[in-house]
């Protein structure tokens, strides 16, 4: 039976061995999600693969070859209750090579939880988890600072990262930033106070995801589900999944799903719809589902397609005008420039067609380039079908992060477009 309780999602971001996902597994373990002996076969299965110590991350990554590496490559969901919330818990990968995956990790939360290393401290991983987590809109945010028994649990090392922090992610304008100096392999301050930071006046990691407010789900926006993966299960057929962003995802419906193979979208039915393997007669924004759909064959659809209703179906972008913020680019952004976007869960390379304007940090028409630290309207061509949605229609899927050799090089959104006609 589903849980009446709100539901929330929460993605675990952060560089490469914060230990992301020892946390959650200690969460999940400390919260009585996983029991003892599930645990004790983890520790086992640790030592043998000689990763003494990383039996709670394993509860986590699931791939066998994250369990060899030690390192979190693909997206792990799981569920667990506190008092006042069912949450879905997203481990989001730090490495720099996946960062794809942590992007789409990100724009499935509600809130985030960013995890950095007392030991090590900030870094350019850490800068660009808490950019992004912002740009793909998460308003509320816990800075877990990890590791605090390899600093001696001292206050002052806290005192330092937390001001390193405040410097970061102070400007970028969160509704909320709160932080919890933990330890996840000894279990301090994760679910239960710690004796070993008497210094520490607050609550632990578990009262900050407790504090978390709920924001009003956008239910009457159209319905929109960008697809995170398909998969062909016999006997059922095609199950996308993926987070319903807006509106209401309902079983026994019809549905459009843009762009699909044909470029232009298609047409068929939402058969069952089911959360955490359990049926649900409905999903709201901010639910993880998986739905069987009719009047698909395999190849139809794939990630980056969104599915909509036939009524006020996905938008299809001709072109797009976007208002982007330069972060990180070598040289100079000029018109002609293809980098790779990433909106909601699709990856389509698009190309500068008019750099229209620079607003910030001074306002000029038409300039020949853009660097860091600029703020313009620029309008892009994609290079492939791609769904768009305007900012002030549906946020929630206007929001784009932009690529180019491994690195984000601007963020930014839709502010208008020209669309594209759908023939299903």
């Amino acid at each position: 039976m589903a849980s009446k309780k709100e539901h929330f999602n929460v993605v675990f971001i952060g560089h490469v061995d914060h230990g992301k996902s020892t946390t959650v597994g200690r969460l999940l373990f400390d919260a009585g999600t996983i029991d003892e002996q599930t645990m004790r076969k983890l520790k086992e299965k640790a030592a043998e693969l000689g990763k003494a110590g990383f039996e709670f991350a394993y509860v986590m990554d699931n791939l066998k070859e994250e369990q060899e590496r030690g390192v979190t490559i693909d997206l792990a969901h799981k569920k667990f209750e506190s008092d006042k919330y069912e949450f879905t818990i997203i481990d989001a990968p730090g490495h720099a090579d996946f960062i794809k995956n942590m992007i789409t990790g990100v724009s499935q939360a509600d809130a985030a939880v960013l995890v950095v290393a007392a030991t090590d401290g900030v870094n350019e991983q850490t800068k660009e988890h808490a950019y992004l987590s912002k740009v793909f809109g998460i308003d509320q945010l816990v800075v877990a600072v990890n590791k605090m028994d390899m600093r001696e649990y001292s206050e002052a090392r806290f005192n330092e990262i937390k001001t390193q922090m405040d410097a970061l992610v102070g400007k970028l304008g969160f509704k909320s930033i709160k932080y919890v100096p933990i330890a996840s392999l000894p279990g301090e301050n994760i679910a239960k106070k710690s004796d070993k930071m008497g210094w520490w006046p607050g609550g632990t990691l578990l009262d900050h995801l407790n504090e978390f407010e709920t924001t009003e789900k956008p239910t009457t926006l159209p319905l929109r589900v960008p697809i995170q993966d398909v998969y062909a299960i016999k006997g059922i057929g095609l199950v996308p999944v993926g987070k319903v962003e807006t509106g209401i995802l309902r079983p026994n419906s019809k549905c459009v799903i843009v762009p699909a193979k044909t470029g232009t979208g298609m047409a068929g039915e939402v058969k069952d719809v089911e959360m955490h393997h359990e049926k649900v007669s409905e999903a709201l924004p901010g639910f993880n589902v998986g739905f069987s759909v009719k009047g698909f064959n395999k190849g139809d659809i794939a990630k980056g397609d969104v599915v909509g209703s036939a009524q006020d179906p996905p938008t299809l972008a001709q072109e797009f005008t976007g208002q982007i913020f330069v972060l990180n680019h070598p040289s100079v952004i000029t018109v002609g420039y293809s980098p790779v976007f990433h909106i909601h869960t699709a990856q389509v390379s698009c190309r500068i067609t008019e750099i229209v304007k620079k607003v910030a940090p001074t306002q000029e028409d038409h300039p020949d380039f853009i660097r860091n630290g600029d703020g313009a309207v620029v309008k892009f061509i994609p290079l492939k079908p791609v769904v768009v949605e305007k900012r002030d229609n549906i946020p929630q899927l206007a929001r784009f992060a932009i690529r180019d050799s491994g690195k984000t090089v601007a963020a930014g959104q839709c502010i208008d477009l020209v669309k594209k006609d759908l023939k299903y």
